[in-house]
């Protein structure tokens, strides 16, 4: 058995999903739990939906659902020729449960709206890739994640219950005849079935999760680059493919934000010795990247660019040293309101957080930070992490630029930065 994921990008249209079913086809032999994500920008549009419904904006939040739900019509009408396919009224029956839930009010808890609210981009996709499968001649059970994934009740950053979820993944994830198990990623639900979100980008880790409880051969995310690039193509023109990747240097490009593949992916994977491939669903017969256990002595420089980032800066109103009681205060902030810092410098009397630009967060941090210590903040700066860098490295993405912040290592270094002038 093996595990596929499928990103937003490889199941936004109606062609994108029909190619979904030619990969498959190139795996008659194997049984696949296959994971896949919201539609396109399917969860950035019901962000919208939540922004608007939590601040009672209706007139909006009629347009953006309006549009989310002509969207999905679209992949349909494109999929199905006859349209009284079961799968239209499945699809009418999970927009009828999105509107009845919209129409109620929002609680004062912004994170809980927003798992109840996101799900729907993962269970509108599963749902009609499901029944398209199964009317190509490729037996598929749809599977509910959140029966069998159970996690806390941090809501937007659920940590999972393994032991009983390893339970419930191994009771339900049994083949029985079909060849293929499609599920939801990013989601799970607690105890008392309140849905969750595993974190932003989480389906990979998903598709993580189910490998290591269900003892996969490997893992396949498929995405719409050639595979684990030295940098974004958006950034640099003369990118390198990574064939292989270490599980550590996998996890310390997920760590600083490569993008390709979440932090949390390689933990269970590296635990059972799990291979993950990560693949182009452009060109599937490219060989991609292999993740594992592996040794290699080219050392190939990797850059990692995070814009749109804030400098906080922090001391004690009293002009005193910055200490232990300090930093604990200052974190517990941070993590109250769910704001990961992705990098962080001290001196004697000042303590200074780099944090992607957040702009809800931002204002329930740096309100709460007040209380206590003088804040100020630098918006629009650029942090870029190399990792194997030596100084041509440096000088590459430093031209033009002028040096905010530097935190160096003996393999990677980080540099705060922004535009000269």
């Amino acid at each position: 058995m093996i595990v596929f994921k499928f990103g937003g990008a490889s199941v936004k249209s109606a062609g994108a999903v029909r190619n979904i079913v030619e990969i498959l086809k190139r795996y008659r032999e194997e049984k696949i739990v296959v994971v896949v994500s919201a539609m396109g920008k399917t969860t950035n549009a019901i962000e919208r939906i939540i922004e608007h419904y939590t601040a009672r904006k209706s007139e909006r939040l009629k347009q953006e659902f309006k549009s989310l739900k002509a969207n999905h019509l679209e992949v349909l009408n494109g999929l199905f020729e006859d349209k009284d396919h079961k799968v239209f009224a499945d699809v009418e029956e999970l927009f009828g449960d999105l509107a009845d839930r919209l129409a109620k009010e929002p609680t004062l808890n912004y994170d809980f709206d927003y798992d109840q609210l996101i799900c729907y981009g993962e269970l509108l996709s599963t749902t009609i890739i499901s029944h398209f499968l199964n009317s190509s001649d490729i037996p598929t059970r749809w599977m509910d994640i959140r029966r069998s994934l159970k996690t806390n009740n941090t809501w937007r950053e659920a940590k999972v219950d393994w032991e009983l979820s390893n339970q419930l993944v191994n009771e339900h994830f049994t083949f029985n005849g079909e060849r293929i198990m499609i599920t939801q990623g990013f989601l799970g639900s607690t105890i008392n079935d309140q849905t969750t979100s595993l974190g932003r980008e989480g389906s990979d880790y998903t598709a993580a999760i189910l490998a290591y409880m269900l003892k996969a051969e490997n893992v396949t995310i498929w995405k719409d680059v050639p595979g684990v690039l030295n940098a974004d193509p958006k950034y640099f023109d003369d990118t390198i493919l990574l064939e292989k990747l270490s599980y550590l240097d996998a996890i310390e490009l997920a760590f600083f934000g490569t993008g390709v593949i979440h932090p949390k992916t390689i933990k269970p994977l590296q635990n059972k010795n799990i291979n993950l491939h990560v693949k182009s669903f452009v060109e599937p017969d490219a060989p991609g990247t292999l993740v594992g256990n592996l040794s290699y002595s080219k050392l190939t420089p990797s850059f990692i660019f995070k814009m749109d980032q804030v400098l906080i800066r922090t001391s004690p109103l009293d002009f005193s040293f910055i200490n232990e009681g300090n930093l604990e205060e200052i974190f517990g902030i941070f993590s109250k309101h769910g704001m990961k810092i992705n990098m962080m410098q001290n001196s004697a009397i000042s303590f200074k957080i780099i944090v992607n630009k957040d702009k809800r967060k931002l204002r329930l941090v740096t309100d709460e930070l007040e209380e206590k210590y003088k804040v100020d903040y630098q918006t629009g700066l650029e942090l870029v992490t190399i990792r194997y860098f030596d100084q041509s490295t440096i000088d590459r993405v430093m031209i033009n630029k002028e040096l905010i912040m530097e935190q160096r290592g003996v393999q990677n270094i980080e540099l705060l930065i922004r535009d000269q002038g």
